[in-house]
């Protein structure tokens, strides 16, 4: 139930940032929604059960062995999706591991759609909404 409120809240940031720029007021800025209380994994590494169930974006295995660490960072946070040439893209960070020397990132953008990242492709912004 907390996931599909948190869900249709960041729709209804995403729908008054559109009706925004729909209007002719240029690039409005962005309508950070509230963190999730529910759909994210923190303090230990994700299972496939995690993933299954919309509480991960990833479980690190090889040859059928788990072997990620969650990485001591705050879950869930804000942060922004760094592409090149691209805009920075705000997310919300749902998971964070470490595998095999590399750090993985789990996040949400604002309309729900889940996807990984490296460590050097986000700019974590923390608890707080960025001004």
């Amino acid at each position: 139930m907390a996931l599909r409120l948190a869900s249709l809240m960041l729709i209804a940031a995403m729908s008054a940032t559109l009706a925004q720029q729909a209007a002719g007021q240029g690039p409005a800025p962005v309508v950070w929604p509230p963190l999730p209380t529910a759909g994210f994994v923190t303090g230990r590494a994700a299972t496939d059960k995690d993933v299954v169930e919309g509480n991960a974006v990833f479980a690190l295995r090889a040859y059928g062995i788990p072997f990620g660490k969650p990485l001591d960072i705050a879950i869930p946070q804000y942060a922004y999706l760094i592409k090149k040439g691209e805009p920075p893209l705000p997310v919300i960070v749902v998971q964070a591991e470490e595998g095999k020397g590399i750090k993985i990132f789990g996040f949400r953008d604002l309309n729900g759609k889940a996807a990984t990242a490296r460590e050097s492709e986000l700019k974590l912004l923390g608890t707080h909404p960025p001004d």
